[in-house]
């Protein structure tokens, strides 16, 4: 699932007339690069939501069959936030684990390690990187293969991951943050996690944007 609902408000004016997930770094838009890189992984089937110029995403996505793959697009009236999005799009997403991409990140991750990971008895596995400048406090901190519930946090979670549909047993419908659902899990003892060290950028702001230009050109 790729997760392209957000306004992109802190990547205004950028995004005054088109979602975040379509804004171009070296020329092509994110959602190409993941599109991209996903179906080089072996990912057929991908869903996508979408709220904000939802019908620019529907018009980009199609079919999917231009990347070589099946795409379904997920449109939400109001954005239903992460846990939410997932959660209303779960019936297309099967019983099995499924892989998370967030749709403003762009990253030389391997897509292939999030195919092949195996949940266990695990609800989700996170790919955690070390804190970026702009988010210095981090998410969670990550002892070995595991997340744990410790400070200090010096880890961020890089928008990646693969989660169990058991991950939203018995949440209602509707808006719905992601991080107490995983504050639960963790607390459950039952996420996993991984150090990625390579290129990533939340590509959230302008300058963010123009940074990851100028690594990439250089």
């Amino acid at each position: 699932m790729i997760l392209a609902a957000g306004e992109g408000r802190r990547m205004r004016p950028l995004t005054d007339s088109r979602p975040k997930p379509l804004i171009e770094v070296d020329g092509k838009p994110l959602l190409a690069f993941h599109f991209e890189r996903l179906v080089a992984a072996g990912f057929t089937d991908i869903v996508v939501n979408a709220s904000y110029f939802s019908e620019q995403i529907e018009a980009f996505c199609g079919d999917g069959s231009r990347w070589g793959c099946h795409v379904k697009v997920v449109v939400e009236p109001k954005p239903l936030e992460t846990a939410g999005g997932i959660l209303n799009a779960l019936p297309l997403l099967g019983d099995e684990p499924f892989a998370v991409v967030n749709g403003d990140v762009f990253t030389h991750y391997p897509f292939e390690q999030l195919r092949r990971h195996d949940l266990n008895n695990d609800l989700a596995h996170l790919v955690m990187i070390p804190n970026p400048t702009h988010h210095p406090e981090g998410d969670f901190q990550l002892l070995e293969t595991r997340i744990v519930d410790a400070k200090p946090s010096r880890t961020t979670f890089s928008g990646l991951s693969v989660m169990s549909p058991s991950l939203f047993t018995g949440l209602a419908p509707g808006k719905l943050a992601l991080r107490p659902v995983l504050d639960q899990a963790i607390s459950s003892q039952r996420v996993s996690g991984e150090l990625f060290s390579g290129l990533w950028s939340d590509v959230g702001t302008p300058d963010r944007l123009r940074n990851l230009e100028i690594a990439l050109a250089g």
